[in-house]
């Protein structure tokens, strides 16, 4: 069973990897590499060990992602994150509670 969790996690990672894609890459459609991470990411949500108990990955004890696809994910979401709040802003509101 998918956890609510996973799902929305899921979801925002989706938003900012397309947003990043979409605003810093101008892309129309998610490039190879965007892609790629996209996939990893949902990989790893896919296969956390705390499930629905999980935490930021980045306040995580175990880090899974190798270092090139989180420093990937970091730039993603250096950008994206302060533009969640235009682009997809109840998303974005949602997952600072949800912390």
């Amino acid at each position: 069973m998918k956890s609510f969790r996973i799902a929305h996690e899921k979801r925002v990672v989706e938003l900012m990897i397309r947003l990043y894609c979409s605003k810093k890459e101008k892309n129309s459609t998610l490039c190879p590499e965007c892609e790629e991470l996209l996939n990893y990411a949902h990989a790893r949500l896919d296969r956390c060990p705390f499930g629905e108990e999980k935490g930021a990955c980045k306040e995580c004890k175990i880090h899974c992602y190798k270092p090139v696809m989180r420093e990937h994910m970091k730039q993603v979401m250096r950008f994206s994150g302060p533009r969640m709040l235009l682009y997809a802003p109840w998303e974005a509101i949602r997952h600072l509670f949800s912390k």
